[in-house]
C-alpha cells in the first residue's frame, strides 16, 4: 500500500517520509487513531517505504509489498478459533484471510475482520501464543538484510500476558527491527508498552477526504457523497458502510424500536419486564461484538433523537424504516435533562461486555435504567 492510496492525513505521510529519509526512525511506534481514520493503512504504508524506498530491487519489494507478502513484513492481529483452527490461533494461521480484508477492507474494523473469519460472535484478541509466534519470528535474520517491520494490529486486544512477553522485546528490539502498534483505543495498552513507543494521534477525516474517497473507490456522484459524509463523522468504513445499506442497521434499528417501547410501557406495569427479560436473552445471544456495535448504535439513534427534539434538522440524518415509529414524536422524550445519563448508562453497558460481563444482565439492568430515564421530565 502506498502513501498515494491513503485518504487525507498529509501531514502524518509528511513526517514518516521526512524522518525515514533523515534516518529518525523509532525501533517502536504506536499509532493512535479512532475507527475509519487510516492507522493500519498508514502502518502498512510507512512499512513498505521502509522496506522498498532505498531497496536496489524496489519494483520486486513494492509488488511484495502490495500483496501482504514481503519476507519482512510480518503481522499481528486479534483472532479466536473458528471452524479452520480449532485451538491455539494466531495470526500466521490467518495469513490468506487477512490478505483479503486488507485489500478489501483496508479501513475496516475488529468487527468486519472477525466476520470474515467466521467468529463474530467471539472476541478476539492477542494472546500469549502469538506473542511466543513474534518472539520466534524477530529473532531470525531480516531475509533481505535490510529492516524487518512487525505490525501489530488492534493493539488494545493485547491480554497481559501477551504484553509481558513482549515487553523486553519492544524495549530492545534486534537490529533494524520495528515495531509499529496500530490502536484505537491506547488507554487499554499497559503503560509499560505505551511508555517505551513514540505516539502518532491520527485526527478523523475530513469530509472533503470522505467525499473523495467515495468518488475515486465507489463511483457515485458529488452530491450522494457529500451526503454520506455528513454522516460518517470522520469514519471511511461507516461511510462505506452507510452506502452499502448494511442489512444489520434495519435489525438493529428492529431491536431498538421493540426495546425502547417496552420500556416505555413498563413504568407501572410490572408484567412488561417479561418483554424486557426476553429481549435481553434475545440481544445476548448475538455475541459481543454485535452486542457493543448494536449499543453503539443505539447512541447515535438518542443524539439523533436529541437534535431533532431541539429542531436542529440539518444535522439530523437519520431515516427510521419500521412502520409506525415516528421519530418526530419519540424526539421529545430525549432532552437535556436525561441524555447524559442515557449516554453514561450505554458507554457502562459497553464497558462491562468489552470485560466479559453476563450480556443479559448487563442490557436487562441498562433496560430497567431506561425505564426510568425516558420519563424524565425536561
Amino acid at each position: 500500500m502506498r502513501f498515494s492510496e491513503i485518504l487525507g492525513q498529509e501531514h502524518i505521510k509528511n513526517h514518516l517520509q521526512q524522518s525515514a529519509n533523515n534516518g529518525r526512525i523509532p525501533h517502536a511506534q504506536l499509532f493512535v487513531g479512532k475507527e475509519g481514520s487510516g492507522t493500519l493503512p498508514m502502518a502498512i504504508a510507512y512499512a513498505q517505504y521502509l522496506l522498498c524506498n532505498n531497496n536496489p530491487n524496489a519494483d520486486t519489494c513494492n509488488l511484495q509489498c502490495d500483496k501482504l507478502a514481503h519476507p519482512d513484513l510480518h503481522f499481528a492481529f486479534p483472532v479466536a478459533t473458528n471452524s479452520s483452527v480449532k485451538k491455539h490461533p494466531i495470526s500466521n494461521l490467518f495469513l490468506n484471510d487477512w490478505r483479503t480484508f486488507v485489500s478489501q477492507q483496508p479501513y475496516g474494523n475488529l468487527f468486519n475482520w472477525l466476520q470474515s473469519i467466521g467468529i463474530e460472535n467471539k472476541q478476539g484478541n492477542i494472546g500469549v501464543d502469538e506473542a511466543e509466534s513474534i518472539v520466534k519470528t524477530l529473532k531470525l535474520k531480516s531475509f533481505e538484510g535490510g529492516f524487518k517491520v512487525m505490525i501489530i494490529w488492534m493493539a488494545e486486544k493485547m491480554n497481559i500476558a501477551a504484553a509481558n512477553k513482549l515487553l523486553k522485546l519492544i524495549e530492545e528490539p534486534p537490529e533494524k527491527t520495528i515495531f509499529i502498534l496500530v490502536t484505537e483505543n491506547e488507554e487499554q495498552i499497559i503503560g509499560t508498552i505505551r511508555s517505551r513507543c513514540q505516539t502518532l494521534h491520527f485526527p478523523v477525516l475530513s469530509e472533503s477526504n470522505i467525499v473523495e474517497g467515495l468518488i475515486a473507490s465507489e463511483n457515485i456522484n458529488e452530491n450522494e457523497a457529500k451526503k454520506i459524509a455528513l454522516q460518517a463523522d470522520g469514519n471511511f468504513n461507516k461511510a462505506l458502510h452507510i452506502l452499502k445499506n448494511d442489512s444489520s442497521d434495519l435489525q438493529f434499528e428492529e431491536w431498538f424500536i421493540t426495546w425502547i417501547r417496552a420500556a416505555f410501557r413498563a413504568k407501572g406495569n410490572a408484567t412488561v419486564i417479561n418483554d424486557l427479560i426476553s429481549w435481553s436473552e434475545t440481544i445476548a445471544k448475538t455475541g459481543r461484538e454485535t452486542q457493543k456495535r448494536f449499543l453503539n448504535y443505539c447512541l447515535q439513534f438518542f443524539r439523533q433523537a436529541l437534535l431533532t427534539n431541539y429542531n436542529a434538522s440539518n444535522l439530523v440524518f437519520l431515516e427510521t424504516k419500521s412502520p409506525g415509529f415516528d421519530l418526530k414524536k419519540f424526539a421529545p422524550f430525549i432532552h437535556g435533562n436525561n441524555i447524559e445519563s442515557i449516554n453514561k448508562e450505554l458507554n457502562d453497558a459497553i464497558y462491562h461486555i468489552e470485560r466479559n460481563g453476563n450480556g443479559k444482565i448487563i442490557l436487562l439492568d441498562l433496560s430497567i435504567k431506561l425505564t426510568r430515564l425516558l420519563h424524565a421530565k425536561e
